[in-house]
């Protein structure tokens, strides 16, 4: 299977776009097209941050014969991470960071849908709408649990 293969495929089993990917990667949508279309390839500090995003293994990605790809560190490892992945499904409250303040996040009920250790995506409900966000676990200041009752 082809690079760019194995990258359109880590990328739809964490549910990501394009898009998305672009955006934790830092490079265009359109980089990551290119990429899955092995009309072009990414440097090789991406394809470190590919495989860290993804939750797979660099040497998935690059030996073409290579079919093992998960990464030791989709395991949760430390505390804050069994934590999170304790928390996937449940109804929380997320407290940011100020320099990574979001007023849909602030004032909802968020539900973790994935984690992959350095990013989670949540679905966060107001009154009036659900919105997906794709956060760093690091903007997040504090988690607060909220039970099915509504209380905290």
């Amino acid at each position: 299977m082809s690079i760019g293969n194995k990258i359109a495929n880590a990328r739809k089993e964490k549910h990501l776009t394009q898009e998305q990917l672009a955006d934790l990667m830092g490079v265009s949508r359109q980089s990551v097209s290119r990429w899955e279309s092995d009309q072009a390839y990414p440097e090789m500090e991406k394809i470190v941050r590919l495989a860290e995003v993804l939750a797979v293994t660099c040497d998935y990605l690059l030996n073409d014969a290579k079919e093992e790809r998960k990464s030791e560190s989709a395991e949760p490892t430390n505390a804050i991470t069994r934590l999170l992945y304790g928390l996937k499904g449940k109804e929380i409250r997320l407290k940011l960071y100020p320099d990574a303040e979001d007023t849909v996040v602030e004032n909802a009920v968020c539900v973790i849908q994935d984690f992959d250790g350095l990013w989670m995506r949540v679905i966060c409900t107001t009154k009036k709408k659900s919105t997906e966000k794709l956060l760093p676990v690091s903007s997040v200041a504090s988690i607060q649990y909220v039970d099915k009752g509504g209380k905290e």
